[in-house]
């Protein structure tokens, strides 16, 4: 696991970069510049907006006692799709606006419960608390 992880970290900004060269070579540095800064822009508006709806319908639901588990998926979508739209890159930016938006979220989201479940129906899910 921690050498995919490294070989992620690693790999992923050299295909980026790799990336956004040939686009320049294609498009222009001020055109590429452009699009890095304009997803970038885009991409805190959309995750701001879809967290503060996220966190209203969790609480709405924690208001209406129920556990707001699939809520907590879509925030942790969010989350790493905003992080993701602030990483300059384009695969990066793709990845971030599937994770952001509610349309292709909502594949996403069905993908991580469905994997979620076979994990605990195979046993392979552990929880440790420290006290």
């Amino acid at each position: 696991m921690l050498m995919r992880l490294i070989l992620l970290f690693t790999m992923v900004p050299l295909i980026e970069l790799a990336i956004l060269f040939k686009l320049n070579q294609y498009i222009g540095l001020g055109y590429t510049l452009g699009i890095v800064i304009f997803t970038g822009v885009l991409g805190a508006y959309l995750a701001k907006s879809q967290g503060n709806q996220i966190l209203f319908r969790i609480k709405m639901e924690m208001g209406e006692g129920r556990m707001p588990g699939d809520e907590l998926i879509n925030g942790l979508c969010v989350l790493i799709g905003g992080a993701m739209l602030l990483t300059p890159g384009i695969l990066t930016d793709t990845t971030g606006f599937i994770l952001v938006l509610p349309g292709t979220r909502h594949l996403v989201k069905v993908f991580i419960k469905n994997k979620l479940r076979k994990m605990i129906d195979e046993g392979k899910v552990n929880f440790y608390f420290r006290w």
